[in-house]
């Protein structure tokens, strides 16, 4: 009952399978340095032996316009359907790992394996975060990713949420002056993608 959770499209491709979506509201940032996210599945899902195979996926993080399609993913199986032509979204290439990315979404994280943790009814996969991709519209130009002009997606109770207004920043109660959105870092392995206008 840990409420609200992200909502995520994750991609995986098996060796000799075409590409598979599942949406996926248990995961998160577990590291830093190195840059490590985990996903949970449970192993009866389409998507869980495609990552087995191959110890890679993309999160594909969705706006609103494309809930339809993020629902879709969640409900139905790759095993029955071409999920990217069932939910009309789009496959592109990623730069390090096979499965692709999803053009409909403005920030996608390329990941590979490095642990996996089997707890009970789901399995953990612990990532390395590779590369990242995000819609040009949503880089400034000093460089800051301005992820608040997305209208993401949060999962509450069986239930679909864009994020609210913004209440505060980090380090708010201890500060007077209001501190500017963290900078990318040159360092940072970051790839601006231009994505297609949404449909009307």
């Amino acid at each position: 009952m840990l409420w609200p959770l992200p909502v995520v499209m994750v991609t995986s491709q098996g060796v000799d399978s075409p590409p598979n979506i599942i949406t996926v509201a248990w995961t998160g940032i577990v590291c830093t340095k190195p840059p490590q996210l985990s996903i949970s599945i449970t192993p009866a899902r389409h998507s869980y032996e495609l990552i087995r195979q191959t110890g890679e996926f993309v999160v594909n993080i969705p706006a609103e316009n494309i809930l339809r399609s993020v629902d879709l993913c969640g409900v139905i199986s790759g095993r029955e359907y071409d999920k990217f032509a069932k939910a009309r979204l789009t496959a592109i290439p990623a730069a390090k790992v096979r499965p692709p990315l999803i053009s409909e979404c403005p920030l996608s994280l390329e990941c590979r394996v490095v642990k996996t943790i089997a707890l009970g009814s789901h399995v953990m996969f612990i990532a390395e975060i590779l590369q990242v991709h995000a819609d040009s519209a949503l880089v400034a130009p000093d460089g800051r990713l301005e992820l608040e002009k997305a209208r993401l997606i949060s999962y509450c109770h069986g239930h679909y949420y864009t994020l609210g207004r913004m209440l505060g920043h980090f380090g708010f109660s201890v500060k007077r002056a209001s501190k500017a959105s963290r900078p990318v870092s040159a360092k940072s392995k970051i790839a601006v993608k231009k994505l297609p206008a949404p449909e009307k």
